[in-house]
């Protein structure tokens, strides 16, 4: 039988710790609070007023709930106030010499058969409880920001943490309407052991000049429904504690991904720290305001004066899910659209296709039947490559082959009439060795458009060094004329979303395999601590492990970065034939 916990301390009272502060008093608990000065505790105080006026303007909790919530909290400058606590959470910065001194000090001071929490995000709890004679009743307890509403907890154990403690804190978190999961004591556990290497990864891209601050952002969001891009993400956060982590986790593991950026240092040197400064990645309005305003990075509305191509007849090439798609979204905007396949018979199954995917939308009421067939009389089969030879644009969508693809393009180079815009829609091979295979590399782009093709707004324009301007501003100007956010980056193995989704899932695998947590905690950590809007196992299956593997691969002999190499368990996977959802067995067994 668990003990119950009634009255819990909480030792710092800034954002984290207020959050958590009031938390456990909406819960009925008693609530004592310590901070380091007067101060600290009346911006304690401040915050909890605020996040708790709010609450009752949006009729969340009543004025009676509020101030019998704020009856339940007393504050103090004295950690002995703390004496009868069943359980002390303790929340002030991520510093392991601070942390040890409050644990040794609580240590005197509590009951001996009282809990010690770390909220740490990553430093060890093993390293933090040896400052104490209790060990046992030492662990983590990480909530998220914004505690009251992230639902998830980690409750990290050490190796010598009773078990006990582990079900008494896990029955506590249950009780405060929290999702705890279980882990042993790792830099950056679950969530930010996944997180904070992709963080730092769009990082990296930024100092690079690789895309945008504003590409990055955007390819996250529209090409993964990520609530935030990672920049973003990273000026809430605090750039001085993403930078702390970071280097805890490079620290333990010794691996180049978590070696922070040489571009946060500088930041972090130059006072800007994110949201908190009022600057960081981005310019707010004031400090911690989440209000963006222009700056000198800002890009501008005016186009940079290149001339795009006239474009009005389009050629596709293809006959699969994303080719079709790609030929129903050109027709849908008014473009007369020549839909290519190896035969009159997959050509034509193919215009069925499209003709479903238009069927489905009249079902639905969102398209007539008269537009539907307008759409449709705007598609014309073809076989030869001959006849693509009037269009002004063509988007290749084949097979992910190089030599295919090369091919494609070499019969395309002989066809096509010249000034005709060539486009790949790769979503991680070199766009420039498909140009090299014709006479024309100044005409081929990448234009990566996302699966489904009629509902994902992102498509990433990819330019080579031979790339010219007005294909570009060409590319560009198609895109948003069929609705879709558009986005640039260098042909560079992976683009934007690639080369930051698959690391991460590909750490997730290692998670696994390392038997350091089940992947339906990983991924409940990803949904619930991250907001992401499917966990990595979830989507690895729905992607394909063969599709995924194949892109890791790409990246590693791209970069050549040891902590690119695919994990093995997803290399035997594949191997197995256990390939996601297409064959109904993956990292689950599918329905």
């Amino acid at each position: 039988m668990a003990r119950e916990i009634n009255t819990v301390g909480v030792v710092g009272f800034g954002t984290m710790g207020a959050g958590i502060v009031e938390v456990l008093a909406r819960t009925g608990l008693t609530v004592k609070v310590v901070d380091v000065d007067a101060a600290g505790v009346e911006r304690g105080l401040g915050h909890l007023e605020h996040s708790t006026s709010r609450a009752v303007k949006r009729e969340k909790l009543s004025a009676a709930e509020k101030a019998a919530l704020h009856d339940r909290i007393t504050t103090s400058l004295d950690l002995t106030s703390l004496a009868g606590c069943d359980l002390v959470i303790e929340a002030v910065p991520e510093s392991i010499e601070l942390k040890a001194r409050i644990f040794q000090e609580l240590d005197a001071i509590l009951a001996p058969e009282a809990i010690i929490a770390s909220n740490t995000s990553s430093l060890s709890i093993t390293e933090i409880s040896v400052h104490t004679k209790r060990p046992g009743k030492v662990v983590g307890l990480h909530f998220f920001n914004p505690t009251q509403v992230l639902k998830l907890v980690e409750v990290v154990r050490t190796v010598v943490t009773e078990p006990d403690v582990i079900t008494e804190v896990v029955a506590f978190t249950e009780r405060l309407g929290k999702s705890p999961v279980v882990i042993g004591d790792r830099a950056g556990f679950i969530a930010n052991a996944l997180l904070f290497p992709y963080l730092n990864h769009a990082v990296k891209m930024l100092e690079s000049k690789y895309a945008t601050r504003e590409d990055l952002d955007a390819a996250m969001r529209y090409g993964c429904g990520y609530p935030m891009g990672p920049l973003a993400l990273l000026d809430l956060i605090g750039l001085d504690t993403a930078y702390e982590i970071l280097d805890t986790m490079y620290h333990q593991s010794r691996n180049r991904l978590h070696a922070p950026a040489p571009l946060l240092k500088q930041m972090i040197t130059a006072g800007l720290l994110g949201r908190k400064s009022g600057r960081g990645f981005y310019t707010y309005d004031g400090p911690d305001s989440p209000v963006i305003v222009a700056d000198a990075q800002t890009p501008s509305e005016v186009d940079g004066g290149t001339q795009a191509r006239d474009v009005q007849r389009v050629g596709v090439i293809g006959t699969g899910t994303m080719a079709t798609g790609i030929a129903e979204v050109f027709a849908k905007r008014g473009y007369d659209v020549v839909l290519r396949a190896r035969s009159l018979e997959k050509a034509e199954k193919a215009i069925g296709a499209v003709r479903k995917s238009l069927d489905r939308a009249v079902s639905k009421g969102k398209l007539a039947e008269a537009d539907r067939d307008a759409v449709l009389a705007r598609i014309t089969p073809a076989v030869e490559f001959v006849e693509l030879a009037d269009c002004d644009l063509v988007v290749e969508a084949v097979a992910e082959e190089i030599g295919i693809k090369k091919e494609v393009f070499a019969a395309l180079d002989e066809v096509c009439k010249p000034g005709a815009v060539l486009a790949t829609t790769t979503s991680s091979l070199p766009v420039i060795e498909v140009a090299a295979a014709t006479s024309r590399p100044a005409d081929v782009v990448g234009l990566h458009f996302f699966n489904p093709a009629q509902v994902m707004k992102l498509v990433e324009i990819v330019e080579t060094i031979s790339t010219g301007a007005d294909v570009v501003a060409t590319a560009r100007k198609i895109c948003l004329d069929l609705g879709k956010h558009p986005v640039h980056c260098g042909d560079v193995a992976g683009f934007i979303v690639n080369a930051l989704l698959f690391p991460y899932l590909n750490d997730a695998v290692k998670m696994l395999e390392a038997h350091y947590a089940e992947a339906d905690d990983i991924d409940n950590a990803m949904k619930v601590g991250c907001g992401l809007p499917m966990g990595p196992f979830a989507l690895l299956d729905v992607v394909g492990l063969d599709v995924s593997l194949a892109i890791q691969r790409t990246l590693f002999n791209e970069f050549r970065e040891p902590g690119f190499a695919p994990a093995p368990l997803l290399e035997h996977l594949v191997t197995a034939g256990r390939l996601g959802r297409k064959t109904g067995k993956g990292f689950r067994d599918c329905s």
